[in-house]
């Protein structure tokens, strides 16, 4: 018997409307819900009736107030510091990954080194993307229940093809922020393909291909649907690819233009905006006019559809290049691919349609709203697991997520629950003290992001570890779930060869009340969760900091000043003072501030002992 209980407040319901679980595209410049109405998809209008699509805006006040959407989107003009746009672009991603960006957008992301994911700083606040992307669905959710008139609790989630296991556990954990229990994390071809009932025919059998040019991303995937199933042949990319850089075209084309009429023009973050915003207007213009002009500061700029074409056309060459390579990846030739599906706004460009047409040879199918395709087909496989399909097969998945425990109590969740079975999944850490023989691996089951809140399944010691600085030896964690439910875990240090494992019969060994109290309460303690795992891993970052000033100052006391020696000393126990209290964003500034002083004395002290090892040699 199911009994139904309220997620809010944990009170068995005693009457229950019929559940609604909802699809969403949480896209880089637009998102958008979705839901099924007498078995149709369609997306969740605005307050006002008017538009579907939610920008991936949002804008903080002074005060610590939050907005998203059309409000924030205002705002990229008059307060861009305070604004944070193409978050999508940050998820799951560290500094590195990212910094090629931080000339483009308006806002400050954090380079720390030891942090694996990156931050965006708003005056002195500090966010993860996961944070940010929570706002972005918490206003979905609320949108959706002012439409529905009822709770939304329970949804699925897109993402690209191609985004890896950190990316994926990044979405889902922003919409367990945003209060969500996040059923599936579906990859949006498959999304798009549902979306156009290509699928829902289990004897139906097709090769498809779905090229997906959103606002900041690109990809190509190649899929083959055969009993009900997709399988994801192959897919090819660019996670900085879109119509963002199609705009950029557009204003680089407008700044030569006022340059040749107005000598070097140094623009303004204002003045940046405020091209962007034009020069997206331009690009929507183009689509459906042979040209456009417009006025920035007052003077004249303008350009044609051919000029526009010519200038994208090294972009859109990347994206057919792509193209290729996943055909060829995927095994398949040009003439086997049976339908061409167009998902992003950027796929209106008539010039990107001629150039597939060509391509493929077959006219794309654009027949569906490419801005809410994906956002459509979510709902669809919403429906499917709400079971109201029952005509469509779907394959057996992890009840919970498994993961292990790392420094701080933290649980790293390797295999995320509602994962396909037979999965494997691997992952890569290091010892956190110098010398460290010996790792004890301990495994974990739940949802809670504190071990101590989840199931332990067992444990093991990897033993005989090389005695090594701490960071330097490489471990490799792997999980191997098979279709029965058995767990083997294996731990090897790649420099020695050493190797470990167990294997662990009960990982489904849980009952259905068990489980459904263990979603609720990592539901119900999200907020806090999430907020304490940030702390942690803040903490822990602080603390790798110390030891590597602590290092640094060790080995390079011969060639750095007193000065600098004191200020060192300073900033850091400034740090580790910061890391004793429970403010993140005390600890972050602190952190910032040690960094922003200490990497250029790193650059010189590593110049010099470069010099000094060179010398006398001949190169």
């Amino acid at each position: 018997m199911k009994i139904p209980i309220d997620l809010k407040t944990g009170e068995v319901s005693v009457e229950s409307k019929k559940e609604v679980i909802v699809g969403i595209d949480l896209g880089t410049t637009n998102s958008l819900i979705a839901y099924m109405n007498e078995g149709n998809p369609v997306t969740i209008k605005s307050g006002q009736g008017k538009n579907a699509i939610v920008p991936s805006v949002i804008y903080f006040n002074e005060t610590g107030g939050v907005e998203v959407g059309e409000v924030a989107k205002s705002r990229l003009l008059t307060d861009s510091d305070r604004t944070i746009f193409s978050v999508k672009r940050l998820m799951g991603r560290s500094y590195e990954d990212v910094s090629h960006l931080s000339q483009m957008l308006g806002y400050d992301i954090i380079d720390d080194k030891t942090s694996p994911m990156v931050k965006i700083r708003v005056a002195n606040r500090f966010f993860t993307p996961v944070e940010l992307s929570a706002e972005i669905l918490k206003a979905l959710k609320r949108e959706a229940e002012e439409f529905l008139d009822c709770p939304v609790e329970k949804a699925v989630i897109t993402v690209p093809a191609y985004f890896n296991d950190a990316q994926r556990q990044a979405t889902r954990d922003a919409g367990r922020l945003a209060g969500l229990d996040v059923l599936r994390i579906v990859n949006e071809p498959t999304a798009a393909s549902l979306a156009y009932g290509i699928g829902l025919d289990r004897d139906q059998h097709m090769n498809i291909a779905v090229y997906d040019l959103g606002g900041g991303t690109f990809d190509i995937s190649i899929l083959r649907l055969e009993d009900g199933i997709f399988d994801v042949l192959s897919t090819h990319g660019d996670t900085t690819l879109g119509g963002d850089d199609f705009d950029r075209c557009i204003m680089n084309h407008w700044l030569g233009q006022l340059n040749d009429k107005m000598g070097n023009v140094s623009t303004t973050p204002g003045m940046a905006q405020e091209l962007r915003l034009m020069a997206e207007s331009a690009k929507k213009h183009l689509s459906y006019h042979a040209a456009y002009e417009g006025r920035i500061n007052g003077h004249p700029v303008a350009i044609t559809r051919s000029e526009f074409e010519e200038l994208i056309w090294p972009l859109v060459q990347r994206t057919v290049e792509s193209c290729q390579l996943a055909i060829k990846d995927s095994g398949l030739k040009i003439s086997e691919i049976g339908k061409v599906i167009l998902v992003g706004g950027s796929t209106r460009i008539p010039y990107i349609k001629e150039v597939l047409k060509s391509l493929f040879g077959l006219e794309p199918d654009d027949s569906m709203d490419p801005d809410e395709v994906v956002a459509l087909g979510a709902a669809v496989q919403a429906d499917i697991l709400a079971g109201n399909r029952k005509d469509i097969l779907l394959l057996d998945v992890t009840p919970l997520s498994l993961g292990i425990e790392t420094v701080g109590g933290l649980m790293d969740v390797i295999i995320p629950r509602n994962t396909k079975v037979p999965h494997r999944a691997g992952r890569s850490y290091t010892t956190s003290v110098d010398g460290q023989k010996n790792l004890r691996v301990s495994v974990f089951q739940g949802e809670r992001d504190l071990v101590a809140d989840n199931r332990k399944l067992g444990e093991f010691t990897l033993k005989n570890i090389p005695p090594m600085p701490a960071g330097l030896p490489k471990i490799e964690v792997h999980f191997v779930l098979d279709a029965d439910g058995i767990l083997t875990v294996k731990a090897s240090e790649l420099r020695s060869g050493t190797v470990t494992s167990v294997e662990i019969r009960s990982a489904y060994g849980i009952s259905e009340e068990e489980m459904a109290l263990m979603l609720l309460d990592s539901i119900r303690h999200a907020e806090e969760d999430l907020r304490m795992r940030a702390l942690l891993e803040s903490k822990n970052e602080a603390n790798n900091v110390i030891l590597s000033t602590e290092r640094f100052i060790q080995q390079n006391s011969v060639h750095l000043s007193a000065d600098e020696m004191e200020r060192l000393q300073e900033l850091k126990v400034q740090l580790a003072k910061a890391s004793t209290e429970d403010s993140r964003d005390a600890i972050e500034s602190a952190m910032k501030e040690l960094n922003d002083y200490s990497s250029p004395i790193a650059h010189k002290m590593l110049d010099i002992n470069i010099n000094e090892a060179l010398k006398g040699q001949k190169i």
